[in-house]
């Protein structure tokens, strides 16, 4: 179609890019089980041998989290933040962290050991249970959306487009076009100690360009429609999955240079900045 092919060179060269990322990957994608990982993204960090197990916080509970649902409509982060650190290979995670799971597991496994029901032999005694060495929280500092710069790049759609039809994709792309920026944080913290052992930021950007197109009749069908087609439903959430993945390669690049910090006398034990 050559007015589609016009409009898709013109947004090329207004450099629209949909999804941009700190480290340059896209959202996460795959599976993993084990230490095995499928089909990851190819910028996720990776560890050769896991550096313990992890609690990761749902952020159900969290201060920022019934507003961004609210915005968003995305129903949880944890399970994409559990995907990405086990495709990386550097922590095990167990259950703890999620009050839902956790709350489940411990109904399945009373019900199991005291029933009487299961056969002999299931092993469900005391014991079984794997601790978490870690605690990861992860939490959404801004996550909104503005109007985006591409607007005064697209006012010579029209007559590159020509008469009726470019001046209303003109229009319409340019009322229509608006960027989802998000910016997370990651803290890591030694849940026997209470110790912070790292913090990372990350931050992504994307925009709602399959969306608008889709409202001109040339989504889907076309190539640059086809290939936008994860934004036309949440850009803001793709934006929030591409920050964790990029604040999450940021705390593995940390820790694996991690050196402990340390006090004169010990930690915790009234520190150097005495007071007479």
């Amino acid at each position: 179609m050559k007015h589609g092919g016009a409009l898709a060179a013109a947004l090329a060269l207004a450099g629209c890019n949909g999804l941009s990322q700190g480290t340059g990957s896209g959202p996460v994608t795959g599976a993993a089980a084990g230490s095995t990982s499928v089909n990851a993204v190819d910028s996720l960090q990776r560890c050769s041998e896991p550096l313990g197990t992890l609690a990761v916080d749902d952020g159900r509970n969290q201060y920022w989290w019934g507003p961004f649902y609210s915005r968003t409509q995305v129903t949880s982060i944890e399970p994409m933040v559990r995907l990405v650190v086990q495709q990386s290979n550097c922590f095990i995670i167990t259950s703890l962290g999620n009050q839902r799971m956790e709350g489940r597991i411990a109904g399945i496994t009373q019900y199991q050991r005291n029933s009487g029901e299961f056969r002999a032999g299931s092993n469900q005694q005391r014991g079984q249970r794997v601790a978490a060495d870690y605690y990861l929280e992860p939490a959404i500092l801004f996550a909104g959306d503005t109007t985006s710069g591409l607007t005064g790049g697209l006012g010579g759609l029209g007559g590159l487009a020509g008469g009726r039809w470019g001046g209303l994709a003109a229009g319409a792309l340019g009322g229509a076009l608006r960027s989802n920026s998000t910016n997370v944080t990651m803290s890591l913290v030694d849940i026997r100690s209470g110790v912070q052992i790292a913090a990372s930021e990350g931050s992504s950007t994307a925009t709602n360009l399959g969306a608008s197109l889709a409202g001109l009749g040339i989504g889907g069908g076309t190539a640059l429609g086809g290939g936008m087609g994860g934004f036309t439903r949440t850009p803001q959430g793709q934006a929030t999955v591409a920050a964790f993945v990029d604040a999450y390669n940021k705390l593995v690049v940390a820790t694996r240079s991690y050196r402990a910090q340390s006090v004169r006398g010990g930690s915790g034990t009234g520190g150097l900045l005495r007071v007479n």
